[in-house]
């Protein structure tokens, strides 16, 4: 007998066994309660896989094995989120087209994952970058036309000259592109969207569903959609009639309000700077502050900045006019835009008002206290109390002028309370190659037209038709047989879109298709999918609970809208495993 361990025969022998019985393939046995264990794929962007991917892999092998042996039917699969730009990015670096590049490593990862005694039901194997998935990528987005939930509009969006791409809010990391740490800056392009912002009360309030979630990942989801319930209330630009629109939690400190804030993005800021005598100081300090990534802007630690607009408002409360500013701490694409700025009770405006010299004026004093003097103030007084200075709500406690104040704005037409939330709509456009093509045609008798399900999937060119290096648009454009084709509600002749979607789209739905398996003629198998959703463990990390996650929960819930699948969360329980981090970086890619 031999007493050493023949590890490389024992090992292959069980891999083999394994393999041939197909240990995991399962069916949908009614008589059996199922179990449906998934780990996060992978992306096939570097050359095998690594420890942090082992980790993770070999967690989800553990359970699927567990609850194997307990009897359970079992559901294992696994795939690849082959698109994107980590795939792109790293096969131009090589000189290697990314279909070859991204097929190799799926190739070597698989034999990896035999190696390490993983077991998958590869009869459901998906690979995002394919036809037979985009196809249904393709499709799902078609539905989103139809139902209203994607659109196209002229935008300032996140740019990275090094991706040379558009990111969204959410791939923005400390002003950075989280592919590459390079500075992102503003620019405006047309852009597609998914109406994510119709979902915000139902992503937020659902997070109460999820018991089997991490508190630590419901809570970033939470912060991330921002809901937040004030008061909107319109101040009418002098000598014009426009209205600006501000959205306030502390309508008791309106009869404070000593000047407005524009955001540099401002519609209006253009239209009332047009005769101002500093212009031309104006339009530097707006393409100054575009430069800067609205994470820096919004940061507490950045200084915060102004300049007038030569521009006034009259204050709907008070009938006072107020001067208009614009400032760097401002942004656009949040609540309003503009802020009313009150110095006396917000510390920001303080600190802002002290700085440019503006006026002071106290509307709120503690309950206790008679001191109302701005001059006496070394700091704003946040807190809530009883209103002063205030008209008719003077000696009012903040929380019943609030109400009273809202419900005036509402019946004297400018305004009333209302609801706001941080999250933006999902930018989806990219001006990348390694995409799923966005199936739009663009008719000059038609308009915007989506392709016809039977001429599914567009497909994507061979990257010896394109211009890679296209500097700030979209490779798809360089291939003239890809951009002219027909209308097909005409047939007249047509341009395609050009821009291909964010590979999170991919991974927003593919859960959904490895219980329908490789089915070529439906997207999602409303029966089979009904009997192994939800995902009962998903494993992955917690990185992705603003991206990944909220995505899926999104795309979930509209799935259930359009009656295509019964239920509207996708991730029953949650393990988020960790990452391996050396010298505090972690693991990736």
């Amino acid at each position: 007998m031999n007493k050493e361990y023949e590890f490389k025969s024992l090992e292959k022998k069980w891999q083999d066994v394994w393999k041939e019985s197909d240990l995991l393939k399962v069916t949908e046995d009614k008589d059996k309660e199922k179990m449906y264990i998934l780990t996060q794929f992978p992306y096939p962007s570097g050359d095998g896989l690594h420890m942090g991917h082992t980790r993770v892999y070999s967690i989800g092998d553990l359970l699927a094995r567990y609850y194997w042996m307990q009897g359970k039917n079992v559901l294992s699969p696994m795939g690849w989120d082959a698109f994107g730009l980590p795939a792109e990015n790293a096969s131009k670096k090589r000189g290697v087209a990314p279909d070859k590049w991204t097929l190799a490593n799926i190739d070597q990862m698989k034999e990896q994952f035999a190696k390490l005694g993983l077991v998958y039901d590869w009869k459901r194997e998906v690979t995002t970058c394919l036809p037979d998935y985009y196809k249904w990528t393709q499709w799902l987005f078609i539905q989103f036309l139809k139902n209203d939930l994607a659109y196209k509009k002229a935008s300032k969006v996140n740019w990275c000259n090094t991706c040379e791409t558009v990111l969204a809010n959410e791939q923005v990391k400390n002003g950075q592109c989280e592919y590459c740490d390079s500075e992102v800056e503003k620019k405006d392009l047309e852009q597609w969207f998914f109406r994510i912002t119709n979902y915000s009360d139902r992503l937020l309030e659902d997070l109460d569903n999820l018991p089997g979630w991490p508190d630590r990942v419901k809570t970033m989801q939470a912060n991330w959609i921002g809901k937040s319930t004030g008061v909107e209330l319109d101040f009418t630009v002098k000598d014009s009639g426009e209205k600006i629109r501000v959205f306030t939690t502390r309508a008791d400190t309106a009869f404070g309000v000593t000047y407005l804030v524009l955001a540099p993005e401002h519609p209006l800021v253009e239209k009332l700077s047009k005769d101002a005598p500093n212009r031309g100081e104006i339009k530097e300090f707006v393409n100054d502050t575009l430069k800067t990534a609205e994470f820096m802007r919004m940061s507490d630690e950045m200084e915060k900045k102004g300049i007038p607009l030569n521009a006034t408002c009259i204050n709907p409360l008070t009938g006072e006019e107020v001067p208009i500013l614009i400032g760097n701490y401002v942004i656009y694409e949040y609540g309003t835009g503009a802020v009313m700025a009150v110095p006396a009770h917000d510390q920001r405006d303080f600190e802002f008002a002290k700085k440019y010299d503006l006026p002071i004026k106290v509307v709120i004093k503690d309950k206790d206290s008679d001191e109302t003097t701005p001059e006496n103030m070394q700091q704003a007084f946040v807190e809530k109390g009883v209103m002063v200075n205030s008209g008719e709500f003077t000696n009012m406690t903040s929380d019943e002028g609030i109400k009273k104040i809202a419900a005036k704005a509402h019946k004297e037409d400018f305004g009333g309370e209302t609801e706001n939330f941080r999250l933006r709509d999902w930018l989806i456009s990219r001006q990348r190659y390694w995409g799923a093509p966005i199936p739009v045609v663009y008719c000059e008798k038609c308009g915007v037209v989506p392709e016809k399900d039977e001429n599914l999937p567009v497909m994507l060119p061979t990257v010896d038709k394109v211009d890679l290096s296209a500097k700030g648009k979209s490779p798809l454009g360089t291939c003239d047989d890809f951009v002219n084709t027909t209308c097909p509600e005409c047939g007249a002749k047509a341009k395609r879109e050009t821009d291909t979607m964010d590979t999170f789209i991919c991974s927003s739905w593919y859960y959904f298709r490895y219980p329908t398996g490789q089915d070529p003629e439906k997207a999602i198998d409303k029966e089979k999918v009904a009997y192994w959703h939800p995902v009962d463990k998903y494993i992955g990390g917690i990185e992705h609970a603003i991206l990944h996650l909220l995505y899926s929960r999104f795309f979930a819930k509209v799935l259930k809208d359009l009656n295509i699948v019964k239920d509207d969360e996708p991730f029953k329980q949650l393990i988020a495993q960790g990452m391996v981090n050396l010298n505090g970086a972690k693991m990736s890619k």
